[in-house]
């Protein structure tokens, strides 16, 4: 194979990062033949640096999950063969039963993501069942610590409290491995999105559809268990969430547009949501002298920042009863650790086996370990995790 793409392409010298992400139940549904517009009109431009989908009640029967052990899930599967179209690999993946989690990055990030790893907790029947739960994957982006965090929280107006002690839950028990950032809450940025199940207060079904079909949804908000929980529970401190401008996202009949005609007449609400939560201080500058530490990262800026472009929903989608949700968002570093700890070069292009030479240099600075491997992937792959590698693909381990 000729090598297209080489190792390392320095990224782009913006400080920033875009993140595009995607919440949505589906209901146990059979994916559509296309999702493309669930990233965007620009998903094929290239100004997004990363996708992240969270996806819950994926289909998780028995027979289901024995298939999807062995090959990836369907709806894995659209999602990879939509994004490497425009040059995004998977990059990291979680499921538990029927929540899970996906990160994508462009191809020229891949060596500035270290420290990926990926956690669960599960919280239905008592912490003993993955219907309920959270899914997350952590790294370090460019020097920053960072996590995304997919949750599904318990249904119904009633259980508000339980939902925050699930959650509260969730946090206390997913750690990490490393010194810095072994806590969800200790990353420089949180990202914290799901089916949260959060409902509209007080209102009865009727006052909450008038609302919306007058747009009126100022009048919905102030009654949404999560924005009146944000002011009471010590849990929810600095977490952020942009206006929501757009109708409630559950419940509708499936393969409508029409909210719940059911004998349950479920309300409206917004339980399909996106926020994000920064760290009161950034990370350090990557040095070993503590004061130097401290005086260059005032200098360069101090803390990472989180810009919100858009928050929206797709409602065009009817295969579930509930509607997608996305939003987008710029990380602003105040400096990027953007040298790859392995460079490879190549002397020509290979059209022949014996051609196939490659060299790397590793930076002195890196620690070696004998756990450590150097993989060249074919230009097409579309995942990096080891259980997806392609037959092609060849390993070498750093001795």
């Amino acid at each position: 194979p000729v090598p297209h793409r080489v190792f390392p392409v320095v990224p782009q010298s913006s400080e920033s990062s875009q993140v595009h992400i995607v919440t949505w139940n589906v209901g146990s549904a059979v994916p559509p033949d296309d999702v493309t517009s669930l990233f965007g009109p620009h998903a094929g431009d290239g100004s997004t640096d990363m996708f992240i989908i969270g996806l819950q009640e994926m289909n998780s029967m028995i027979n289901k999950r024995l298939k999807d052990a062995l090959f990836h899930d369907q709806w894995s599967e659209l999602c990879m063969d939509t994004l490497s179209r425009f040059g995004y690999v998977l990059v990291a993946s979680q499921r538990m039963q029927g929540v899970l989690l996906l990160v994508f990055s462009k191809f020229c990030h891949l060596p500035f993501l270290r420290g990926v790893q990926t956690e669960k907790t599960r919280t239905g029947l008592g912490g003993y069942w993955g219907n309920k739960g959270g899914v997350s994957a952590r790294m370090t982006m460019f020097g920053h610590p960072v996590c995304f965090l997919n949750c599904h929280l318990p249904a119904h107006m009633r259980n508000l409290e339980q939902r925050m002690e699930d959650f509260e839950s969730i946090l206390q028990q997913q750690q990490f491995d490393g010194a810095t950032a072994s806590g969800v809450l200790d990353h420089d940025v949180v990202f914290w999105f799901g089916d949260l199940n959060f409902r509209i207060e007080d209102y009865d079904i009727h006052v909450v559809k008038s609302a919306i079909d007058s747009n009126k949804l100022p009048l919905l908000w102030e009654r949404d268990q999560l924005n009146i929980a944000k002011n009471s529970e010590s849990i929810l401190d600095g977490f952020l969430e942009g206006p929501l401008k757009f109708p409630p996202t559950y419940k509708f009949d499936v393969g409508t547009h029409r909210y719940d005609t059911s004998s349950k007449k479920r309300k409206p609400a917004w339980t399909d949501r996106i926020l994000w939560r920064l760290r009161c201080t950034g990370s350090p500058v990557p040095t070993h002298n503590a004061a130097l530490q401290r005086g260059l990262t005032s200098w360069l800026g101090g803390a990472t920042k989180v810009v919100q472009h858009s928050y929206r929903s797709h409602m065009g989608y009817t295969c579930s009863d509930h509607k997608p949700v996305s939003a987008v968002f710029s990380l602003h570093f105040p400096f990027k650790v953007d040298l790859p700890l392995v460079t490879l070069e190549y002397e020509k292009e290979w059209t022949k086996v014996s051609d196939a030479t490659v060299r790397f240099t590793v930076r002195s600075s890196f620690q070696r370990s004998s756990w450590d491997w150097v993989a060249i992937y074919k230009v097409t792959v579309t995942s990096t995790l080891n259980h997806t590698v392609p037959s092609e693909s060849i390993h070498t381990p750093l001795l």
